[in-house]
């Protein structure tokens, strides 16, 4: 990926959150913009988003996202000046999800072994 890429990636980025927070703070405090992802042609866009909370609560994004992207995008064409105005796909980003669960699933493993005493060393054998 180029280096103005990445800068316009950042920039809708950007842009699409403080909308999101501005115009519609109440709705989307749950709501991440975690990345976009331009085409190397300016014409498309994909927007990652994450959800704090259940599955109801990641339905309403679906629905809010679905129904506002066209919105979403004029405030984007007009704060950040391209060739062309990339039309906007919202995907939900799991990859923040996988990495609570993951982490919990590490915090019930055992660190050490039912008893009083600590493991021995691997390069030291019992005597």
């Amino acid at each position: 990926m180029s280096l103005r890429l990445a800068r316009i990636n950042e920039l809708v980025r950007r842009e699409i959150g403080l909308y999101l927070s501005t115009r519609y703070g109440a709705e989307t405090v749950r709501w991440t913009i975690t990345s976009v992802d331009v085409a190397a042609d300016l014409r498309n866009a994909t927007v990652a988003y994450s959800v704090i909370g259940d599955d109801l609560c990641a339905r309403q994004a679906q629905q809010f996202f679905s129904k506002h992207a066209g919105e979403i995008r004029g405030v984007v064409s007009k704060h950040v000046i391209l060739k062309y105005s990339p039309k906007l796909q919202f995907v939900r980003d799991l990859g923040i999800e996988r990495g609570n669960r993951v982490m919990e699933i590490l915090d019930t493993l055992d660190d050490h072994p039912s008893g009083d005493q600590d493991p021995l060393p691997l390069d030291k054998e019992p005597i």
